[in-house]
């Protein structure tokens, strides 16, 4: 059985708008960590938040570990935990009281919801902590602790809105192992959204990006980056990029296309002997500043599909 379902998804907030998501189909395998990219106003959100049972669809079905989440939404909260990129602890309470309250919400007995928030404390290195209010946490600390209250009710399915948004790098690290551990240990699926083109390479097993609504690719990491159709990239600093020069470099063997880039160009090509070589030559004469080598990543793929405008 998959962890999430989602069929014919739609949502529609004005009659005489596009659809905020129109029409999607996604499946996330039970204890999978699955990747949802895409720009501000893809639909991201919306999509979560139907998941999450905080938005009505208009139209499609979406199951979470078997649960109805439009026919039965109090038990779709029951199996899902959700730390948004926003800080959402209780400031009126200590560190260890945060995780308690949270475990009594959903009906855990005091004794249990103590010892399960002792257990966290540790678990997320926080065990130091317990008696401190939240707010003399780090960034990084404060939101180790979110995601320890979220997975505090042992939810089958974890949602993680730009989780590490905003934290330094050891902060980010940390986060990680925690939840890598969490996986191994008992199962947990878990759905990311992030802007960090590294990170969803780096920890997704599978990814999708979406924009204006709709699913746009699926697969996994070197899936989407084999979509590209090549293998190489050459960027070039340039005293602008000239229809002499566009044409010298779309000629050479095995480039694939030229685009703009910013401060130059970008060559996309197949790796072929030589390759480097020609391409400085053609540039000859175009005051060439600087080149690098680079294969295709994550961050090529979302700009190829989505596009360098900057959205709101």
């Amino acid at each position: 059985m998959s962890a999430i379902a989602i069929r014919g998804l739609v949502k529609r907030y004005a009659r005489d708008a596009p659809n905020a998501v129109d029409g999607i189909d996604l499946e996330v395998g039970d204890g999978e960590l699955f990747g949802l990219l895409g720009p501000n106003g893809a639909g991201k959100t919306t999509t979560v938040g139907i998941v999450t049972t905080r938005v009505r669809p208009d139209e499609g079905t979406v199951f979470v570990d078997g649960a109805d989440a439009r026919r039965s939404p109090v038990a779709v909260r029951g199996r899902i935990g959700v730390v948004t990129q926003f800080n959402t602890l209780d400031r009126a309470c200590t560190v260890r009281e945060n995780l308690v309250y949270h475990c009594r919400y959903f009906g855990i007995a005091a004794g249990p919801a103590r010892a399960r928030a002792d257990e966290l404390l540790n678990a997320f290195s926080l065990g130091d902590r317990g008696d401190a209010d939240v707010g003399e946490l780090s960034g990084g600390m404060a939101q180790r602790l979110q995601v320890a209250r979220a997975i505090a009710h042992r939810p089958k399915v974890l949602f993680l809105d730009e989780p590490t948004a905003g934290l330094d790098p050891q902060s980010r690290i940390a986060l990680w192992e925690v939840l890598s551990e969490l996986r191994a240990r008992e199962g947990l699926t878990i759905l990311l959204t992030t802007h960090h083109m590294e990170e969803a390479d780096r920890m997704c097993e599978r990814l999708a990006i979406m924009d204006h609504g709709r699913i746009l690719v699926e697969g996994t990491p070197d899936e989407l980056k084999r979509t590209v159709g090549v293998d190489t990239i050459v960027d070039l600093r340039v005293e602008g990029l000239d229809e002499p020069l566009r044409s010298a470099l779309a000629a050479l063997p095995g480039v694939h296309s030229v685009e703009d880039a910013p401060g130059g160009a970008r060559v996309l090509a197949q790796h072929e002997d030589g390759m480097l070589a020609r391409v400085v030559q053609a540039a000859a004469g175009h005051r060439l500043h600087d080149v690098s080598v680079t294969e295709p990543t994550l961050e090529t793929v979302f700009i190829r599909l989505t596009g360098r405008a900057l959205r709101d």
